[in-house]
């Protein structure tokens, strides 16, 4: 598997990857699924990402992860989307990718990276706290467009908590 930065390029591939995902639903606060262009401006070269990262295996593009400033998070702050394709699934993509997205998260100097989650993703739970995120809140009842309530789980990664040493007593 080889992890790069996506680029404009890859928009239509990655948008089909993450429709699908849309339309098994369940998953995945997002509901409409993109074009191209939506996904370009929404993940790669728009106004609010700041970094996308995309997992290749045998050809093809199996997963992304991007960290954007989208809502308006607190300095310091960026949010992060995880998506991995369902069929065929690849191991390893989302591990892989957050090595590198954590990576430019530190090169940003950025201090937390949050991860708001649907509460009936259990995958995507499991993904975040295997990664080192904690929670830290919860968005009560937020309602889909079908208006079915469901929580949102919000985790936080502290970018740099990993490089700290515990000095000698």
């Amino acid at each position: 598997m080889r992890i790069r930065r996506a680029d404009s390029a890859d928009a239509e591939e990655l948008s089909s990857l993450l429709n699908e995902i849309i339309r098994a639903g369940g998953t995945t606060a997002l509901e409409t699924p993109l074009s191209a262009a939506e996904f370009a401006d929404w993940f790669i070269d728009g106004e609010f990402p700041l970094t996308c990262h995309v997992a290749e295996h045998d050809q093809s593009l199996v997963g992304f992860q991007s960290l954007s400033l989208y809502g308006d998070p607190p300095k310091g702050f960026a949010d992060i989307a995880t998506f991995a394709r369902m069929t065929p699934r690849t191991a390893g993509v989302g591990s892989s990718l957050f090595t590198a997205t954590r990576a430019a998260a530190e090169e940003r100097g950025l201090e937390f990276i949050n991860a708001t989650i649907r509460a009936d993703n259990v995958s995507g739970l499991g993904y975040y706290a295997k990664m080192g995120f904690e929670t830290y809140d919860r968005l009560v009842q937020v309602p889909l467009q079908d208006g079915t309530p469901v929580d949102r789980i919000k985790k936080r990664f502290r970018v740099n908590a990993r490089h700290h040493t515990i000095p000698d007593a």
